[in-house]
């Protein structure tokens, strides 16, 4: 499948995952459809084991699905070999997690450029000037983790995401780590990311705040789609949730 739709950044149509088999079988997504268009901001919400974490990992080529299939730009995910999938990920998608993932030992801008550095590839220094600027990190780049805050240190992540330029960010509760002030920043700064500079953001969160930052938030439960809601509120999105 090579379908070149320009309005598609990432579709998943009748995605599955099953985990083990018997009395142990349990289906962590049931038949999932949903697209991102680019230059969308969407946040993923559900209760706990509703597969939201799954349907992002399976997405963005970090876990395998049982069935159905997965499309990143141009690109179906289904029976690429390793390599190609490598390339992918690296090419065409960013992570931002949780755990900042940065490496103690560089500083700011090494980390930043340490995926294209790891595919020996030099990295579009407009590009990356306008991402610091954007992230407002241009003080912090001789900076090593230890000594940049934890928002600091998430927003060095996102640069670091968004330093291959990729059709796709994936963020897995990006400010689960972080104090109210800092998550607040760097949500801006996601934002930002998406208004500025062009990018598309799917992010998983359990926070009602964070998800009313969107341009749209889609509601798993029980590893289905249940209801979606565009330009959300954080009032309506905990309605929402209560229902």
């Amino acid at each position: 499948m090579n379908d070149a739709n320009p309005a598609i950044a990432a579709r998943a149509t009748e995605l599955t995952k099953i985990y083990g088999q018997g009395e142990t079988r349990v289906t962590a997504l049931d038949g999932v459809s949903v697209e991102f268009r680019p230059g969308e901001f969407t946040a993923i919400m559900g209760p706990s084991g509703s597969g939201k974490s799954t349907l992002m990992l399976c997405m963005a080529g970090l876990d395998t699905f049982t069935s159905g299939s997965v499309q990143i730009g141009a690109t179906e995910l289904t029976g690429l070999s390793d390599k190609r999938l490598t390339r992918l990920r690296r090419d065409k998608i960013g992570f931002v997690f949780q755990a900042f993932n940065l490496l103690p030992v560089l500083n700011a801008t090494e980390n930043i450029t340490l995926p294209t550095d790891i595919a020996r590839r030099k990295a579009d220094s407009d590009w990356l000037g306008q991402v610091v600027e954007s992230l407002g990190l241009a003080d912090r780049l001789t900076h090593r983790p230890s000594q940049l805050s934890g928002g600091q240190q998430q927003r060095v992540a996102i640069a670091r995401a968004l330093a291959a330029r990729p059709e796709i960010i994936f963020a897995d509760e990006p400010t689960g780590n972080l104090d109210s002030r800092s998550g607040a920043e760097v949500l801006r700064f996601l934002r930002s990311a998406v208004r500025d500079l062009g990018q598309t953001v799917v992010m998983v969160t359990h926070d009602p705040a964070a998800a009313a930052t969107t341009d749209r938030v889609v509601f798993l439960a029980d590893g289905r789609i249940v209801d979606e809601l565009r330009d959300p509120s954080a009032e309506a999105v905990l309605d929402r949730m209560k229902d």
